[in-house]
């Protein structure tokens, strides 16, 4: 990038010259890139986090991040704008999983069991059977990721790496299923 381009005045300097600016050391592009997406990385946050003192410290760890990992960031890859919504998103669930393992209770007092009630229980015998139905529709691999995701509690990153496969195919067979699922759901209501 040129000085005299990216000075004069009219040009707006793009995301991607920020970054590599910012790759040299230049931390004026880092307050300008800091500029544009603070306020988006902190409402990204809030929506996992639904705390504003949390979500400005995760954009601001995210900004710090980008700071550090400019060198290496690969335009090719994807935007930068893409890159610190990534960033940010697995920020923000890993704080929400922090902060939720926090509040659970080391040794949870056992908790006497519930009286039953009959019609809850039918209700809920039901409800039961009709998702196990629904899941046993789904393909193997679909259900396969599914049930990592949501019994495992893992993201799609480490799933990816758990069943040795392309991040965008977990996504992708994930989204399939989750489809399914919705639609035999409602057939079977």
């Amino acid at each position: 990038m040129r000085d005299d381009v990216a000075n004069s005045p009219g040009h707006k300097t793009s995301d991607r010259e920020l970054v590599a600016s910012m790759a040299t050391g230049n931390a004026d592009a880092l307050r300008s890139l800091s500029a544009r997406y603070a306020r988006m990385l902190t409402a990204l946050a809030y929506r996992f986090l639904n705390d504003e003192s949390e979500a400005e410290e995760i954009a601001a760890d995210v900004l710090w991040q980008a700071w550090r990992e400019a060198p290496s960031f690969d335009p090719a890859r994807s935007s930068v704008s893409a890159w610190l919504v990534m960033l940010g998103r697995s920020r923000a669930i890993d704080r929400f999983r922090a902060i939720r393992a926090r509040r659970a209770p080391a040794n949870p007092e056992p908790q006497p069991p519930p009286t039953p009630d009959a019609l809850s229980d039918l209700e809920g015998a039901e409800r039961a059977r009709i998702v196990k139905s629904a899941v046993a529709e789904l393909e193997p691999r679909e259900r396969e990721l599914l049930e990592l995701a949501y019994f495992s509690d893992l993201t799609q990153a480490e799933i990816a790496a758990k069943a040795g496969i392309p991040l965008g195919t977990v996504k992708t067979r994930m989204r399939t299923g989750l489809l399914k699922l919705r639609d035999t759901l409602r057939r079977l209501r």
